[in-house]
């Protein structure tokens, strides 16, 4: 079981560009004015941002065309919606080429049947603890209600997931478990990651058993 990996939240050039030396399998960037983690309006990659490493812009009820031109303008490879995003604006994204990572908050009572429309427009989806904030609660929630997901699209693991909780993730072993999505629970302050604790996260990722 080969897990990706997903490192989100990144704005400051110099941080990105040496967490892009560890080759995470994605990279995260906010484009939510709310966010502590906001990329600002006129971010731009670092030129020598490495091209195997997937980009994804993150966004909250934002409209198809501001979305599509953030795709176009920062060459973005996926965009993960984080929002209350219709099924039809998940096809309309997809139509136009984007690629689409849709998010669901969960916690002990959500209803899973809420993913099924969505399953034939989104190309992974991604369960991130249910709270206060879209996304960034900095919690975990309970994987074991994972197995009422009916794993029809691989999915991403999000909410507070530090290196020491990999090992829990063999959990999931028998699960569509594509990605874990990591972000406070790497950093050093709102937007700053700390390379050691990724290096150590790789490690840990390596070295488990799925």
């Amino acid at each position: 079981m080969d897990i990706k990996l997903k490192i989100c939240g990144m704005r400051d050039a110099v941080n990105i560009q040496r967490v892009g030396e560890l080759r995470p399998d994605y990279m995260g960037f906010i484009f939510y004015p709310k966010s502590p983690r906001f990329v600002g309006d006129y971010f731009q990659l670092p030129s020598a941002f490495p091209l195997d490493i997937q980009k994804v812009g993150v966004f909250v009820n934002e409209s198809p065309a501001v979305i599509l031109d953030k795709v176009k303008s920062r060459l973005l490879d996926f965009v993960q919606l984080h929002g209350d995003e219709s099924v039809e604006m998940c096809d309309t994204l997809k139509q136009r080429g984007a690629r689409i990572i849709k998010v669901f908050s969960v916690d002990e009572h959500f209803d899973f049947s809420a993913t099924k429309p969505y399953q034939s427009v989104a190309d992974y989806l991604l369960f991130d603890t249910k709270g206060k904030y879209y996304g960034g609660n900095a919690k975990k929630f309970d994987w074991q209600i994972l197995s009422r997901y009916n794993q029809k699209v691989p999915f991403f693991l999000s909410g507070g997931i530090s290196a020491e909780d990999i090992a829990n993730v063999n959990a999931l072993k028998d699960m569509n478990l594509h990605a874990i999505d990591v972000n406070s629970g790497v950093e050093v302050k709102p937007g700053t990651k700390d390379l050691d604790r990724i290096r150590q996260l790789q490690s840990n990722l390596h070295h488990a058993k799925f």
